[in-house]
C-alpha cells in the first residue's frame, strides 16, 4: 500500500534536483569559502549564487541576507541580535501563537530582565494591529508576529503590522519559516526589518536558513568567531546546505503560482469534505487567509494521538499540533490561545499538503478517517462522559 505523507510542514523531502545541485560540493568542489586559492574561490562563488537566489524568493538584496543553521537560530539571532544592539529599550511585543523558537528566546530574555508582552488573537488566530498600536511604549525595541502560523495556517497582516512599527520607530521581525517558498513575500512591500526562513520547509536541506536582515538594521552578532558573513555569523559556511537552499528557493519560485492553486484545491477539498462526513469537527485556523497547503481540524471525542496512530496504520502520515513539540503531552499553545479547552486542542488533526500530494491521497484519506473516527468514538470515554 502506497505511503501518503501529509505532514509537510514538519519538513520536506529534499527535492531530487536539490540534491543533484548540492552533490559536487561534499567531494569534488569542497573548498573553504574563505580560502583564497581556486577551490574556496570556488565555493565562495555557489555561496553567492545561492544567496541571490534566497534573495530573490523574498525580492530583498543579496547583502541582506545571512545564512543560518535553520530557523531557530535566525529567529534567535533576530530577536537577542536587536535587544542587544539596543540596551536603551528593553520591551519587546510577539503574539502567544509564536514558534517556540520566538517564545523561548524571549522568556530567555525575560529571565535577564527584558519586558515582553505576548498579543492574544481572536478565534481564528489573527492579531489585532489595534493590539499592536495600544502596546508600544518608548521601551519597545522590537515587535516579532510570525507571518504564517505553523499549526493552524492563519496567515497575519503583516504589512499592517510592520506599518504601525515603522511609524513608531520599533524594529519588525517575522518569522516566515512556514510561509516563504509556500506565498509571495516582497520584503520592501511589507516592510519587515528582519525575516527568518528554514530550507527543509520548502524541499531543501535540513541544517540551514536565513535571516533576511534589512539594511541599517543594528543588531549584535549572535555566533561569534570568524569573520564570515560579512562578520554578521561567525563559522564556516556549510556550502552544499547553502547550496541546495538556494536552488530549492529557485524551484519554489518558479512553481509557487501553480502550486497555490493546486493545493488550495486539494486543501479545500479536504476541509469541505471531513466537515461534511463527520459531525463535531471545527476547523482551526482562519477559514480563508490561511496558507493553500494547511488542514487543521479538532474532532469531538477523540484524542489526536489515537487518530495519529491509526492513520499511520493506515499508511497516512499527518500530526497534532506542532511536530516540533509533538513528543509533548501538553495541549498545544496555540489551540488554547484560540478559545479551545483542554480537550478540543488534544483532539486536534493537522494535514498539511505539498508538492507530491494528489488528489487519491485525499480520497484516501476520506475514505478511512471517518470510519477511524467513528471506532475510536465508540470506545471513547470522552464521549461516554458526554452523554
Amino acid at each position: 500500500m502506497k505511503r501518503i505523507y501529509l505532514d509537510y510542514a514538519a519538513t520536506t523531502p529534499t527535492h531530487r534536483d536539490v540534491v543533484k545541485a548540492m552533490l559536487p560540493y561534499f567531494s569534488d568542489s569542497f573548498g573553504n569559502p574563505s580560502s583564497i586559492y581556486s577551490y574556496g574561490q570556488e565555493s565562495k562563488g555557489a555561496v553567492e549564487k545561492a544567496r541571490e537566489q534566497v534573495a530573490n524568493l523574498i525580492s530583498a538584496h543579496d547583502e541582506e541576507i545571512v545564512f543560518t543553521s535553520g530557523g531557530t537560530e535566525a529567529d534567535n539571532f533576530a530577536i537577542k541580535g536587536v535587544a542587544y544592539a539596543n540596551p536603551e529599550r528593553n520591551h519587546i511585543i510577539i503574539s502567544s501563537i509564536e514558534h517556540h523558537a520566538v517564545i523561548e528566546t524571549c522568556k530567555f530574555l525575560e529571565k535577564r530582565g527584558f519586558e515582553i508582552t505576548y498579543l492574544p488573537v481572536d478565534k481564528d488566530g489573527l492579531v489585532d494591529p489595534d493590539d499592536v498600536r495600544k502596546t508600544i511604549t518608548d521601551k519597545t525595541c522590537l515587535i516579532s508576529i510570525m507571518h504564517a502560523n505553523n499549526e493552524i495556517g492563519t496567515i497575519q497582516p503583516i504589512k499592517k503590522l510592520a506599518t504601525i512599527a515603522r511609524e513608531a520607530g520599533v524594529y519588525f521581525h517575522t518569522d516566515a519559516v512556514q510561509a516563504a517558498g509556500q506565498i509571495p513575500i516582497n520584503v520592501d512591500d511589507v516592510g519587515v526589518d528582519l525575516l527568518s526562513m528554514s530550507a527543509h520547509k520548502l524541499y531543501g536541506p535540513k541544517g540551514v536558513g536565513a535571516l533576511y536582515i534589512r539594511k541599517g538594521t543594528r543588531l549584535v552578532p549572535f555566533m561569534h568567531g570568524g569573520s564570515q558573513e560579512n562578520d554578521r555569523r561567525g563559522s564556516t559556511e556549510n556550502v552544499p546546505g547553502i547550496v541546495g537552499f538556494g536552488k530549492a528557493t529557485a524551484i519554489a519560485l518558479e512553481a509557487m503560482t501553480g502550486e497555490i492553486e493546486r493545493q488550495t484545491r486539494l486543501r479545500d477539498h479536504l476541509i469541505t469534505s471531513i466537515l461534511e462526513q463527520i459531525d463535531g469537527v471545527r476547523l482551526n485556523g482562519h477559514p480563508t487567509k490561511r496558507l493553500p497547503n494547511n488542514v487543521n481540524v479538532s474532532i469531538d471525542y477523540v484524542e489526536g494521538e489515537s487518530m495519529l496512530l491509526n492513520l499511520d496504520l493506515e499508511n497516512i502520515c499527518a500530526s497534532t499540533g506542532s511536530a516540533c513539540s509533538s513528543s509533548s503531552l501538553e495541549a498545544s499553545h496555540v489551540l488554547l490561545a484560540l478559545g479551545l479547552g483542554h480537550e478540543q486542542a488534544h483532539s486536534s488533526l493537522r494535514f498539511t499538503v505539498g508538492k507530491w500530494t494528489t488528489e487519491e491521497d485525499i480520497n484516501r484519506v476520506l475514505e478511512v478517517l471517518p470510519k477511524i473516527v467513528a471506532r475510536l468514538r465508540a470506545m471513547s470515554p470522552l464521549l461516554k462522559s458526554h452523554k
